[in-house]
C-alpha cells in the first residue's frame, strides 16, 4: 500500500497580469497560481548563507513555495512581486516594520495597491507594446521583463563588469531588454545602437515612467511623513529580513 503524504495548506494567489500575457498552454495563463504554507526547509532557506550572499535567496524562497507545475523563469517580474507579497503577508502578517531615514515605519501590506494595468492593451496575447517617445517622435515596441530576463541582464552586466570595472551600465543594458523595436526594426544591433546612442535622457525617463504606471505589478512604495516633510512614493525596502525579521 502507497504512503499517503501529507497535503500542505495552501492558498491561491491572483497575478497582476491575470494571466493574459502567458501563452494559453501556460499553467500562468490562468491568472491565479497556488502555494503552500511555509514549513522549516523554507526556513532554512532563508539562512542559507550562500543563497543570501549571491542574492537568490527570494527566488529559492518563492520557488519553494509554488505549488503550481510552472517555470518560474516564466515569470512576469510584476507577478512575482505579487507573489512575494502574498508570501509576507499569508506566512508573517501583514505589518511590516523596517527603519527609515532613522525613524521605525511599519505599513499595512494587505494594503498595497497593484498597478492599473489595461488588459485592453494586449494585443493577440503578446507581451508587446507601442510607445512613442515625447521628445524624438521615435516609436519603439517593448516587453515587461521576465524573471529570466532579470537573469540575463545580471549576466551581463557582471561580464561588462569585468571589462570595466568602473562602468554602471544597469539602465541601458535593462533598456537593450525591454525594447523590441526601434522604428519598425526589430534587430538588435538596431535597437543597442539606438539605446547607447540616440535614446535622449528626457525619452529614457518619460518611457520608464510610462512602464512604471501600466505594467501588470504592485505598487511597492509608501508615503512618509516625517520632520524634514511630506515624502510620496518612497519605495519599500525588502530584504531577507522581508521575510524572517529575526534574520
Amino acid at each position: 500500500m502507497e504512503e499517503q503524504r501529507p497535503k500542505f495548506p495552501s492558498e491561491e494567489v491572483e497575478l497582476p497580469s491575470r494571466g493574459v500575457l502567458y501563452p494559453k498552454d501556460n499553467p500562468l495563463s490562468s491568472g491565479k497560481i497556488e502555494m503552500k504554507y511555509m514549513t522549516a526547509k523554507e526556513e532554512d532557506i532563508l539562512t542559507n548563507q550562500n543563497y543570501i550572499k549571491n542574492g537568490t535567496v527570494i527566488d529559492k524562497l518563492l520557488q519553494s513555495l509554488i505549488v503550481t507545475k510552472v517555470n518560474f523563469a516564466d515569470l512576469l517580474i510584476g507577478d512575482k512581486n505579487a507573489i512575494m507579497i502574498a508570501a509576507r503577508v499569508l506566512w508573517y502578517g501583514k505589518d511590516y516594520t523596517f527603519e527609515y531615514k532613522n525613524e521605525e515605519v511599519t505599513i499595512d501590506l494587505s494594503l498595497l495597491e497593484p498597478v492599473n494595468f489595461d488588459e485592453e492593451a494586449v494585443k493577440d496575447g503578446k507581451n508587446e507594446f507601442y510607445f512613442t517617445l515625447p521628445k524624438s517622435g521615435t516609436e519603439i515596441s517593448y516587453k515587461y521583463l521576465t524573471h529570466l530576463d532579470e537573469i540575463k541582464i545580471t549576466k551581463e552586466l557582471k561580464g561588462l563588469k569585468k571589462i570595466n570595472k568602473h562602468a554602471n551600465p544597469e539602465l541601458t543594458t535593462r533598456l537593450k531588454f525591454m525594447v523590441l523595436s526601434v522604428d519598425g526594426s526589430y534587430e538588435q544591433k538596431d535597437i543597442r545602437n539606438f539605446v547607447d546612442n540616440y535614446f535622449l535622457a528626457v525619452d529614457s525617463r518619460a518611457f520608464r515612467e510610462h512602464v512604471s504606471r501600466t505594467q501588470p505589478d504592485v505598487i511597492l512604495e509608501f508615503e512618509h511623513d516625517g520632520e524634514d516633510g511630506f515624502e510620496e512614493g518612497v519605495r519599500i525596502p525588502i530584504g531577507v529580513n522581508f521575510f524572517w525579521p529575526d534574520v
